[in-house]
């Protein structure tokens, strides 16, 4: 039986990703708030991830493409081996306000990733030559599938949301199809931005949870929804939530819940919410460096057509930080 989930799960890593694995672990990974390298811990139960020792796997290079802001990680199991997807700046365009990221992925064949050797499999290239970022995946039907942000200089915004085949986890087979972009009012508060993308796949559906605006108390969650028998790269299969399904609550001091994933309750029978907050609106100095998004999760409903129900984010229960000092 899942107990109560003691929130936050773990203290100063934004953009959280929880894996279940089958020998009964939670990996966790997020981005850690200096950004300069790519961490990984592991429990029995969600509750224990916070005190669970965190290990570096990877650092940014000292200069080139990979040596500034590493974001967002994610790890997977693919092929019998372990991947983590990140993005990563150059050291070229620190100087400007400009972001520059691109995609990455890094390989490990060992059976626990907390051992072995990590190596860096190259830049998932989309033949688009703009900022891109966010990058999960996930199996269907056989194939795997790779969904990200990315910029479209045509197109209004900071980021869309696309979806491709995979040749192998490292490697593109299709064009990108562009799913969503950002037009919704809830979505362009501060950014223009679709971010962040969430599979799950449950009640013979898909869908795809994302996050818009910028990261302050504006940073919400929306959903695209297919049936699973759909073609998932026919954006027609694709309905999108015209509200968000996520967002700041004041009543329980949460603010600007976003960039999630999604696992499952440690008897296998609840589906999880994993996502990171503040609980409180004043930030001091440059937000992006402000390291208290705490990283979060609890259970998801369903209702009678078999859509997720998110609620609101949950009041905190353990004590958080509330200086821009990082742990």
């Amino acid at each position: 039986m899942q107990k109560e989930i003691m929130n936050p799960i773990v203290l100063q890593r934004a953009d959280p990703f929880v894996y279940k694995h089958s020998d009964g672990y939670y990996y966790f990974t997020g981005s850690h708030p200096i950004y300069d390298r790519i961490v990984l811990r592991r429990a029995k139960t969600l509750n224990d991830l916070n005190d669970a020792e965190e290990v570096a796997i990877w650092w940014k290079h000292e200069s080139g493409p990979l040596s500034e802001l590493i974001w967002a990680p994610e790890i997977h199991r693919a092929n019998g081996k372990w991947y983590i997807y990140f993005a990563a700046a150059p050291d070229t365009n620190i100087d400007d306000d400009t972001f520059n990221h691109r995609m990455y992925v890094l390989e490990n064949a060992s059976e626990n990733p907390m051992e072995g050797n990590w190596i860096e499999k190259g830049e998932v290239k989309t033949g688009m030559s703009t900022f891109a970022l966010d990058a999960t995946i996930f199996f269907h039907n056989d194939e795997q599938y790779y969904v990200w942000a990315q910029q479209d200089l045509n197109i209004k915004g900071h980021s869309n949301l696309y979806i491709a085949k995979m040749e192998n986890p490292w490697t593109l087979k299709t064009k990108p199809v562009m799913l969503t972009k950002p037009e919704l009012s809830w979505e362009i508060k501060g950014f223009w931005v679709n971010e962040g993308p969430a599979v799950l796949i449950k009640n013979e559906k898909v869908f795809i949870t994302y996050s818009g605006s910028a990261t302050g108390v504006d940073y919400c969650m929306g959903i695209l929804t297919a049936n699973e028998n759909d073609d998932l790269l026919n954006p027609n299969s694709w309905t999108k939530s015209q509200e968000p399904v996520f967002q700041s609550c004041s009543e329980n001091k949460q603010y600007g819940p976003g960039h999630n994933c999604f696992t499952e309750s440690e008897d296998g029978k609840d589906t999880i919410l994993v996502y990171h907050a503040r609980n409180y609106t004043h930030l001091v100095g440059d937000p992006l460096y402000e390291p208290n998004r705490q990283a979060r999760a609890q259970k998801i409903e369903w209702n009678e057509k078999g859509n997720p129900v998110f609620g609101k984010p949950v009041p905190d229960e353990r004590w958080t930080p509330q200086t821009p000092e990082v742990l």
